[in-house]
């Protein structure tokens, strides 16, 4: 089985939605998390976003930021209540805006925490609760004190990402430390990091055996057929891999321009996305530096009308 990991900013119910029509072999996805309010009525436009019926693409289970019990509880049963049978815990983002709060992995050196957390919001929660999370916030071996934390509470998975939230995206992925996690935790983990060819998933499946889920970012956004040339083993020819990704791209932009205004507005949301499109084109550095350069939709069109002209 194959997750679409989060991706602040581009991963949205849009993305998740079109997704699918294009490309094969991604069975869910993590939605990017939303934070824990105390109040949140059932129109907000966060949990519209996150309504089953809203959500028609690849199906989706919704990720929260929270440091509060009583408001991830509060927070995840009106999600059941819409739909959602599962909830996902984000214990990873590595953003220092997030960390300096003592969110995301900037709860990782705390145990303590993480287990009053879990001990007060499991009792009330309707929804069965996942964790994606990173092996430590400065040490890998902040995670081994987790691991035993974690068994003992009736959790759906672990989704881990072996890196410390320190490294962000940067250094290697620590195989190692994954491998004591795997060892050590009682319930289903999934793995997270690095994922960017169907070399590397092979690699991961000879090392990792018992793993039957895997989650993939990066190396998605950049190449959107990875899925399925790891679940399928094929390869479409390059002329016809060009034609998909035009109609992917052509979709999305014809779906942010219905709900995104004013001159830059759609340029500067599709500048995000080919922040890791741009990574399947062969001269892809310089594809993002021009349309990085564009500032208004009919210089944008005629950009994109040339990069695809010229592949």
């Amino acid at each position: 089985m194959i997750y679409l990991a989060p991706v602040q900013g581009i991963t949205d119910r849009i993305y998740r939605n079109i997704f699918p029509v294009y490309f094969k072999g991604v069975d869910i996805a993590i939605a990017p998390f939303i934070p824990s309010v105390k109040k949140m009525k059932p129109e907000n436009n966060l949990l519209r976003e996150l309504h089953p019926a809203n959500n028609t693409g690849i199906p989706s289970i919704p990720q929260i930021m929270s440091t509060n019990p009583d408001d991830f509880t509060l927070l995840a049963n009106t999600l059941y209540d819409m739909g959602c049978g599962t909830i996902n815990w984000n214990l990873g983002c590595p953003f220092p805006m997030v960390v300096k709060k003592g969110r995301g992995a900037g709860m990782l050196c705390y145990p303590d925490r993480i287990e009053s957390f879990l001990t007060k919001a499991l009792p009330g929660l309707k929804p069965k609760l996942s964790i994606k999370l990173r092996i430590g916030l400065t040490y890998p071996e902040e995670v081994l004190e987790l691991i035993p934390i974690f068994n003992r509470y009736p959790l759906e998975e672990l989704i881990i990402h072996p890196r410390t939230g320190k490294q962000m995206y940067e250094g290697k992925v620590d195989l190692d430390m994954f491998e004591q996690c795997l060892n050590l935790s009682k319930h289903r983990v999934v793995y997270n990091g690095d994922i960017d060819s169907a070399r590397k998933f092979e690699m991961l499946t000879k090392r990792f055996g018992s793993i039957d889920r895997w989650m993939i970012g990066r190396g998605l956004l950049a190449n959107p057929f990875l899925a399925e040339e790891i679940k399928f083993h094929t390869e479409k020819p390059y002329a016809e891999k060009i034609k998909i990704f035009r109609a992917f791209h052509d979709q999305l932009f014809d779906e942010y321009s219905k709900i995104l205004y004013g001159p830059a507005h759609i340029t500067n949301k599709m500048k995000e996305i080919w922040t890791y499109m741009a990574g399947f084109f062969e001269n892809g550095a310089k594809i993002r530096k021009k349309i990085n350069k564009t500032h208004h939709r009919d210089n944008y069109i005629d950009i994109v009308n040339k990069i695809f002209s010229e592949t």
